[in-house]
Protein backbone atom coordinates (compact mmCIF):
# COMPACT_ATOMS: atom_id res chain seq x y z
CA UNK A 1 0.00 0.00 0.00
CA UNK A 2 1.30 3.47 -0.86
CA UNK A 3 2.35 5.76 1.97
CA UNK A 4 -0.40 8.21 2.92
CA UNK A 5 -3.16 6.17 1.30
CA UNK A 6 -5.85 4.67 3.47
CA UNK A 7 -7.92 1.72 2.34
CA UNK A 8 -11.57 2.54 1.73
CA UNK A 9 -14.23 -0.05 2.37
CA UNK A 10 -16.75 -0.64 -0.37
CA UNK A 11 -19.75 1.58 0.24
CA UNK A 12 -17.95 3.74 2.79
CA UNK A 13 -18.69 7.41 2.47
CA UNK A 14 -16.46 10.26 3.48
CA UNK A 15 -18.25 12.61 5.85
CA UNK A 16 -18.84 16.03 4.31
CA UNK A 17 -16.14 18.57 5.06
CA UNK A 18 -17.62 21.42 7.05
CA UNK A 19 -16.57 24.89 7.98
CA UNK A 20 -16.31 25.73 11.68
CA UNK A 21 -19.71 26.49 13.17
CA UNK A 22 -20.15 30.05 14.42
CA UNK A 23 -19.87 30.09 18.22
CA UNK A 24 -19.00 33.70 19.14
CA UNK A 25 -19.40 36.22 16.34
CA UNK A 26 -17.57 39.00 18.27
CA UNK A 27 -14.54 36.73 18.78
CA UNK A 28 -14.60 35.45 15.20
CA UNK A 29 -14.94 39.01 13.88
CA UNK A 30 -12.04 40.22 16.05
CA UNK A 31 -9.85 37.44 14.64
CA UNK A 32 -10.72 38.45 11.08
CA UNK A 33 -10.20 42.16 11.69
CA UNK A 34 -6.77 41.57 13.24
CA UNK A 35 -5.82 40.18 9.82
CA UNK A 36 -7.48 43.06 7.97
CA UNK A 37 -10.18 40.72 6.70
CA UNK A 38 -13.95 40.57 6.82
CA UNK A 39 -15.61 37.79 8.76
CA UNK A 40 -17.30 35.62 6.13
CA UNK A 41 -20.42 33.83 7.35
CA UNK A 42 -21.89 31.10 5.20
CA UNK A 43 -25.57 30.45 5.84
CA UNK A 44 -26.08 26.83 4.93
CA UNK A 45 -28.84 24.26 4.98
CA UNK A 46 -28.34 20.59 5.72
CA UNK A 47 -28.53 18.54 2.53
CA UNK A 48 -28.16 21.57 0.24
CA UNK A 49 -26.09 20.47 -2.79
CA UNK A 50 -25.24 24.05 -3.77
CA UNK A 51 -23.97 24.72 -0.23
CA UNK A 52 -21.73 21.67 -0.45
CA UNK A 53 -20.27 22.77 -3.78
CA UNK A 54 -19.59 26.34 -2.61
CA UNK A 55 -18.08 25.07 0.64
CA UNK A 56 -15.83 22.43 -0.92
CA UNK A 57 -14.79 24.34 -4.03
CA UNK A 58 -14.22 27.81 -2.59
CA UNK A 59 -14.76 28.32 1.13
CA UNK A 60 -12.84 25.39 2.62
CA UNK A 61 -9.73 26.20 0.55
CA UNK A 62 -9.99 29.86 1.68
CA UNK A 63 -10.38 28.73 5.29
CA UNK A 64 -7.33 26.48 5.02
CA UNK A 65 -5.34 29.46 3.67
CA UNK A 66 -6.19 31.56 6.73
CA UNK A 67 -9.51 33.17 5.85
CA UNK A 68 -11.88 33.57 8.76
CA UNK A 69 -15.04 31.81 7.64
CA UNK A 70 -17.74 30.32 9.83
CA UNK A 71 -20.97 28.54 9.07
CA UNK A 72 -24.45 29.29 10.42
CA UNK A 73 -27.08 26.66 9.73
CA UNK A 74 -30.70 27.35 8.86
CA UNK A 75 -33.08 25.50 11.18
CA UNK A 76 -30.29 24.76 13.67
CA UNK A 77 -30.79 25.22 17.40
CA UNK A 78 -27.03 25.40 17.96
CA UNK A 79 -26.20 28.27 20.29
CA UNK A 80 -24.09 31.24 19.20
CA UNK A 81 -23.12 34.62 20.68
CA UNK A 82 -24.34 37.38 18.35
CA UNK A 83 -22.56 40.67 17.63
CA UNK A 84 -24.37 42.28 20.59
CA UNK A 85 -23.02 39.62 22.95
CA UNK A 86 -26.39 37.91 23.37
CA UNK A 87 -26.81 34.14 23.19
CA UNK A 88 -29.15 33.03 20.42
CA UNK A 89 -29.48 30.15 17.95
CA UNK A 90 -28.18 29.79 14.43
CA UNK A 91 -31.74 29.76 13.09
CA UNK A 92 -32.68 32.93 14.99
CA UNK A 93 -29.66 34.69 13.43
CA UNK A 94 -30.69 33.53 9.97
CA UNK A 95 -34.16 34.97 10.55
CA UNK A 96 -32.81 38.23 12.02
CA UNK A 97 -30.53 38.65 9.00
CA UNK A 98 -33.53 37.91 6.72
CA UNK A 99 -31.72 35.17 4.87
CA UNK A 100 -34.06 32.83 3.00
CA UNK A 101 -31.72 31.32 0.40
CA UNK A 102 -28.99 28.76 0.93
CA UNK A 103 -26.18 29.25 0.44
CA UNK A 104 -25.85 32.91 1.37
CA UNK A 105 -22.51 34.51 2.19
CA UNK A 106 -22.37 37.58 4.42
CA UNK A 107 -19.30 39.76 4.88
CA UNK A 108 -18.97 41.49 8.26
CA UNK A 109 -16.63 44.27 9.31
CA UNK A 110 -16.26 46.55 12.35
CA UNK A 111 -19.28 46.67 14.62
CA UNK A 112 -20.77 43.59 12.98
CA UNK A 113 -21.89 45.64 9.99
CA UNK A 114 -22.04 44.13 6.52
CA UNK A 115 -19.24 45.56 4.39
CA UNK A 116 -19.98 43.95 1.01
CA UNK A 117 -23.03 42.83 -0.91
CA UNK A 118 -24.31 39.39 0.05
CA UNK A 119 -23.82 36.43 -2.25
CA UNK A 120 -27.14 34.63 -2.41
CA UNK A 121 -27.75 31.26 -3.96
CA UNK A 122 -25.75 29.31 -6.46
CA UNK A 123 -23.85 30.93 -9.27
CA UNK A 124 -22.49 29.27 -12.36
CA UNK A 125 -19.40 27.39 -11.15
CA UNK A 126 -17.11 29.37 -13.45
CA UNK A 127 -18.36 32.65 -11.97
CA UNK A 128 -18.64 31.85 -8.24
CA UNK A 129 -14.92 32.34 -7.57
CA UNK A 130 -14.66 35.70 -9.36
CA UNK A 131 -17.83 37.00 -7.66
CA UNK A 132 -16.49 35.86 -4.30
CA UNK A 133 -13.13 37.53 -4.94
CA UNK A 134 -14.92 40.76 -5.88
CA UNK A 135 -16.93 40.75 -2.62
CA UNK A 136 -13.81 40.01 -0.57
CA UNK A 137 -11.94 42.89 -2.25
CA UNK A 138 -14.83 45.28 -1.54
CA UNK A 139 -14.96 44.10 2.07
CA UNK A 140 -11.21 44.60 2.57
CA UNK A 141 -11.40 48.08 1.07
CA UNK A 142 -14.33 49.02 3.32
CA UNK A 143 -12.47 47.73 6.39
CA UNK A 144 -9.33 49.69 5.43
CA UNK A 145 -11.37 52.87 4.97
CA UNK A 146 -13.14 52.40 8.29
CA UNK A 147 -9.88 51.77 10.13
CA UNK A 148 -8.47 55.05 8.71
CA UNK A 149 -11.66 56.92 9.49
CA UNK A 150 -12.31 57.72 5.83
Amino acid sequence: MAVGVLPVRAGAQTPPALLPAARSLPDELALALRQGLALVVMVSLEGCPFCRIARQSHLLPMHREGGVIVQVDMRSTQMVRDFDGQITTHDALVQRWRVSIAPTLLFFGPGGREVAERMEGAYQPDFYGPYLDERLDKARLAIRRQSRGV
